[in-house]
């Protein structure tokens, strides 16, 4: 229970609700506990020689009143505690995701997308099922308990002893159920993690899926991990379904020898009808509490097994984040310098990047080539701080990242990634992302961003196919754009980046879906978007980085050769011998 403790700070905005709804509970109980000492006072005023129907009727009229305000009170205790904790389900999601999105690139390569969707979705629930109907039905059972437990004893004394004695059992009955009930929920929870992440990456890659006629095969998986999840849930229904049985068959017991015992005293004279009527109606209100206290418990440790799975992300920590005292910049110029960096991958046993040092002046353009896995990418990953590095450390402008706010490096930054990933939303939604107008008036806003879209757009050679398509940039896209081929995502991604206008440019294999004369058109172009900003352009084509001003050719993440295209020719290393294999494969694809 102790998982729980974390749900307290939401409370604390609706604490005046929560005293009302409460109160309500109370209200509830006092009018439901009101309705039996009427009807006793009705049943034993009839044995009165003098009872008259308006006598009766007055009984009767009493009895009405008090079940209609007890029934306000409870719609009112509904309303209130069940409102309430809907607001603090919607409080804490807001707080998980809030949390999710600053967390950095290595929690994500650790952690399951469907584990988090699970915990986002399904543990919400199960804790706004505390918050609200536990502790509502908690208060609920404790005040009819009392009252009713206190109008017993005043009815008679010996016959509520005789009631209560089977009751000594339920305290262990519910603790053991309890503790069966906690790790058999949270052995459901996480199955369905694996059930939503197995459902989530075939729905995502339904192509690959269908390519390898992978969908019998995926179905069966599909049905097994079903199969698992349907029998954790059985075996949590049959320890609730032994747990309110027997809840019930020890209230029955009491009510047995209440009908015995209470039934002599009547007989005896020592208790009147009325009084014995009463006496079992609130043996009756007294039993409930008893069963719904298995209900509630049930949900107690469901909601703390759903918030300890909640703590376990709220909980970690972002590798990469924000100095206690950041540095702010309000614009970057773009002087970039890696001094002695070097990084391993989590998990991973040899560094990708081994003491990496160079240098980058405000608008020059840096090309970065090499074979795959020579860490040319791991380079943009560390300067967009998605990483840092175990070793030595990198400056933006004479500023050591750590030190600088991030939100200030990620703002100066535009990365177009290897894998260009879009959003199920418009494409002008998409290319527009990040980027505002510079004017306070909606319209003129609005008439900005438009044009920044469509310029950024024209630039990547994108906009021409735009203009084809039936809605043009309202065209929605599916999702991660999978209604566009590989060319269009990419160039949408660089149109995004541009359309940012950011101080440096980052381009991680950025047009390697675009035919050679397509990507020729588009640096063409970028060569005056360039001027004035750095650029980071990564290509495995030496034929797109030839007009750079510094060109670094890595391997086995170190820098074996730099300098400029001619320079490195001459040279005849790495970068020579580079240019000579791609430009035989294009001769060879040309003759094909």
């Amino acid at each position: 229970m102790r998982e729980l403790r974390t749900l307290l700070p939401y409370f604390r905005p609706y604490l005046k609700g929560f005293a009302w709804g409460l109160l309500f509970v109370v209200l509830a109980n006092v009018f439901t506990l009101a309705g039996p000492y009427l009807l006793k006072l009705a049943i034993d005023g009839l044995s009165d020689p003098s009872a008259t129907h308006r006598k009766v009727a007055g009984y009767a009229g009493l009895i009405v009143v008090t079940a209609l305000l007890g029934g306000a009170a409870r719609f009112g205790m509904r309303e209130l505690l069940n409102g309430l904790s809907r607001r603090m389900e919607t409080d804490l999601r807001n707080d998980f995701f809030r949390h999710l999105m600053r967390l950095d690139a290595s929690f994500y390569g650790s952690v399951r997308t469907g584990d988090l969707m699970s915990r986002a979705t399904n543990d919400t629930l199960a804790v706004r099922m505390v918050a609200g109907p536990a502790i509502m039905y908690t208060v609920n059972t404790a005040v009819s308990f009392t009252l009713a437990l206190a109008l017993m004893f005043y009815l008679s004394p010996t016959l509520t002893l005789y009631a209560l004695a089977p009751l000594v059992v339920l305290p262990p009955v519910v603790l053991g159920f309890g503790r069966v009930i906690h790790r058999r929920f949270q052995e459901i929870q996480e199955q369905f993690s694996v059930l939503s992440t197995m459902v989530q990456e075939n729905l995502t890659g339904v192509r690959i899926v269908r390519a390898y006629t992978q969908e019998r095969e995926q179905t069966i998986r599909f049905d097994e991990l079903n199969r698992d999840y349907r029998q954790r849930n059985m075996r949590l229904a049959m320890s609730a379904g032994l747990f309110h049985p027997l809840l019930a068959g020890i209230s029955g017991l009491a009510m047995v020898l209440v009908l015995w015992f209470g039934g002599r005293e009547v007989m005896d004279g020592r208790m009147t009808v009325g009084g014995f009527v009463a006496f079992n109606s609130y043996l009756v209100l007294l039993i409930w509490p008893m069963i719904s206290l298995g209900w509630v418990v049930n949900l107690f440790q469901r909601g703390s097994a759903s918030m300890a799975r909640m703590n376990r992300i709220l909980e970690t920590r972002p590798a990469v984040a924000s100095a206690p005292d950041p540095v702010h910049m309000d614009r970057a110029r773009g002087g970039i310098e890696f001094r002695n960096v070097s990084f391993t991958y989590p998990g991973a046993s040899r560094p990708v990047i081994r003491d990496l040092s160079f240098r980058v002046e405000p608008g020059e353009t840096v090309a970065i080539v090499g074979p795959t896995g020579s860490g040319k990418s791991t380079v943009v990953a560390l300067l967009a701080r998605l990483y840092d590095p175990e070793e030595g450390e990198i400056l933006m402008d004479g500023h050591p990242l750590a030190t600088l706010a991030l939100e200030d490096v990620r703002r100066a930054i535009g990365m177009v990634p290897q894998d260009s990933f879009l959003f199920s939303d418009t494409l002008a939604a998409n290319i527009a992302l990040g980027i505002s107008g510079t004017t306070s008036d909606a319209v003129d806003q609005e008439a900005q961003i438009e044009e920044s879209v469509e310029r950024a757009t024209r630039i990547a050679q994108l906009h021409e196919q735009v203009s084809d398509f039936p809605r043009g940039y309202d065209t929605m896209l599916g999702e991660r754009g999978i209604n566009l081929s590989g060319g269009q995502k990419q160039r949408a991604a660089l149109a995004r980046a541009i359309a940012r206008d950011p101080a440096i440019l980052m381009l991680d294999d950025a047009l390697s879906a675009v035919d050679t004369q397509t990507e020729a058109r588009i640096l063409e172009d970028l060569r005056t978007v360039l001027a004035g900003r750095t650029a980071f352009i990564i290509s495995h084509r030496v034929t797109a980085v030839m007009n750079a001003d510094q060109i670094l050719v890595m391997d086995d993440g170190a820098v074996v050769e730099r300098g400029r295209h001619a320079d490195l020719l001459t040279s005849d290393g790495t970068y020579a011998r580079l240019l000579r294999r791609q430009l035989l494969e294009e001769a060879l694809e040309a003759d094909e």
